[in-house]
């Protein structure tokens, strides 16, 4: 007699809606490979799942926190980090993850990406950036690169506008904890998001990925396997680098690594302190 053998199930499994399986990302995207992430994190440092927050914006990384099992939030556009300060001031004992793509954080939320590191508020803040809108049909963003193409700045000229460079823009902003690293170097990143979410304070780790639909597509990088391929040919590892030397260019050299880690007062602290004082 033949038995039936087990079904094995995803280890990571318990933190996802199996419901809502398979995920709508396209073929080769990098969201899925961020996810898997964020839910080893949060399973690595043994964290109380029923006390962790998921938010997240508008776009194709904007889905992400739908398929997590403990609290969400799916925001509006560009206020996935404004969303999250509201939750952790009103309960600073919740752990707050905000996954977002470069669009939405750096765009329209830019200003409240900025404010939140100057406040230094206790967040984590996983940015995906793809360089481009991806979900919205592929126009440049604030991080696609001069000159490349897109369906708003299609061939011959190219994107006309320069990039922020992401992890000098948190820095420079007052984030406590600043890292890049590419979708390939799922460890490396998983354990920067795990120190990230151990900060007291604002952390920014700004995860590389692949968008073959969008920005593959339109200047001719291949599919998502090339995309990911090249990924590993142009990261160079930099760890303690000045957030101002972290060079960012797509075709020859991407520097990864942990740039910044400092302390400085937490912000939902020091609003506890200020609410004693008042009280004496």
């Amino acid at each position: 007699m033949t038995t039936t053998p087990p079904i094995l199930k995803h280890p990571m499994l318990k933190y996802i809606r199996e419901d809502r399986m398979p995920a709508i990302y396209c073929p080769g995207c990098s969201i899925g490979i961020v996810t898997q992430m964020i839910a080893r994190a949060i399973d690595n440092l043994g964290l109380d799942f029923s006390k962790v927050v998921i938010v997240s914006g508008i776009g194709c990384t904007g889905r992400t926190s739908g398929y997590f099992k403990t609290g969400t939030i799916h925001t509006t556009h560009g206020r996935a980090v404004a969303f999250a300060e509201g939750v952790k001031v009103a309960n600073p004992e919740l752990e707050v993850i905000v996954v977002s793509g470069d669009g939405d954080i750096a765009a329209i939320g830019g200003n409240h990406l900025i404010h939140a590191c100057r406040r230094n508020i206790d967040l984590t803040i996983v940015c995906i950036n793809n360089n481009i809108y991806g979900m919205t049909g592929g126009q440049f963003g604030p991080t696609t690169e001069h000159g490349r193409f897109s369906q708003t700045s299609p061939r011959p000229i190219g994107n006309p506008e320069y990039p922020f460079n992401l992890v000098q823009l948190a820095a420079s902003s007052g984030a406590t904890f600043v890292a890049r690293w590419t979708a390939t170097q799922a460890r490396r990143a998983t354990a920067s998001i795990e120190k990230g979410i151990a900060k007291k304070g604002l952390s920014f780790i700004e995860v590389v990925g692949a968008c073959p639909t969008a920005f593959g597509r339109m200047n001719r990088l291949g599919d998502g396997l090339d995309m990911h391929r090249h990924f590993l040919k142009v990261a160079e590892i930099q760890n303690g680098l000045p957030p101002h030397e972290a060079e960012f260019d797509y075709d020859r050299r991407i520097v990864c690594g942990e740039f910044v880690n400092i302390e400085k007062d937490e912000y939902t602290a020091v609003l506890k302190q200020m609410q004693e004082k008042l009280r004496k």
